[in-house]
């Protein structure tokens, strides 16, 4: 029940139509009895700055950040945390004083079902990351986090991978991991442990593709972890693929769960967020 005493939290993008965050935060909140609501605000770039000052008017608690803004929220916010800074990028803004304070929970969201599902000395891990855009900033920072012993971030345009290995050199992690053209994958694999997609190949509208074929995907070895971060289909032909040469498969929906349940317990100051609620909220919605 929405009263004059319900506390607003929610999230903001555009377009935002297709945000699963409402429900899954919904159910968690609606599971703990708190007298909140998580509301989706579709936001443009254009109104970005007057939204963020109407949220501090109408005493907004916190809200997440999808695209196009969690590179151009930066400026708008007193601080933020370290683990923004280096990724570069915002997902998670809170309300302390009157201060807007912003963090990432998508490391947060990457590493939890990694460290509670599959107990592994990750530091004698070699991962693979395939794509060098936003997600695998996250993936990156994710891995050092764990101290993996290698990190090999492959992708299909030099000068972006060039870009994107300088865009490191002034935060904590500078020179942790390699760069690699696609073609050097085949040499990679063998004693790859994990391996992650960030790429869209496998999502609509490319669900039948897959960013590895099989012939590759059967270079890895005998209890590997592949990690889709798409979450629809479930699973994705790439995770099917795994699926049926024996490997380990996480998917993106984890992922979501995991980042969205981090960026409860910073919004209600709490540990115990329903996660088991949340995940089944989505598959329900999801009709998994």
């Amino acid at each position: 029940m929405i009263t004059g005493t319900t506390k607003l939290l929610g999230v903001i993008g555009d377009p935002i139509e297709h945000s699963l965050s409402p429900v899954m935060h919904n159910a968690a909140l609606n599971k703990l009895n708190m007298d909140y609501v998580y509301l989706p605000f579709p936001i443009t770039s254009a109104n970005l700055e007057q939204a963020i000052a109407g949220f501090a008017a109408m005493g907004v608690m916190g809200f997440s950040v999808t695209i196009p803004h969690k590179e151009a929220i930066i400026p708008l916010l007193s601080e933020i945390s370290p683990i923004a800074y280096t990724i570069g990028a915002v997902n998670t803004v809170i309300r302390q004083g009157n201060q807007w304070i912003g963090t990432n929970t998508d490391v947060e969201g990457f590493i939890a079902p990694l460290k509670t599902t599959y107990h592994r000395d990750w530091s004698q891990t070699k991962a693979v990351i395939l794509g060098n855009g936003g997600a695998a900033r996250a993936v990156v920072a994710g891995c050092m986090k764990l101290e993996m012993a290698e990190i090999h971030v492959v992708g299909r345009n030099v000068d972006k991978l060039r870009a994107f290995s300088h865009s490191w050199e002034n935060t904590p992690f500078p020179g942790r991991f390699q760069w690699h053209e696609w073609d050097k994958l085949p040499q990679l694999l063998p004693d790859t442990r994990l391996l992650v997609n960030t790429t869209p190949i496998g999502m609509y509208p490319k669900m039948n593709e897959s960013p590895l074929s099989e012939q590759e995907i059967g270079y890895l070895p005998d209890g590997a972890i592949a990690y889709d971060l798409i979450y629809i289909p479930k699973p994705t032909k790439f995770l099917h693929k795994a699926e049926a040469r024996g490997i380990i498969a996480i998917d993106g929906l984890e992922m979501l769960v995991q980042q969205g349940a981090a960026a409860l317990k910073i919004w209600l100051q709490r540990e115990d967020i329903p996660i088991h609620e949340m995940r089944q909220a989505l598959q329900h919605h999801l009709g998994f």
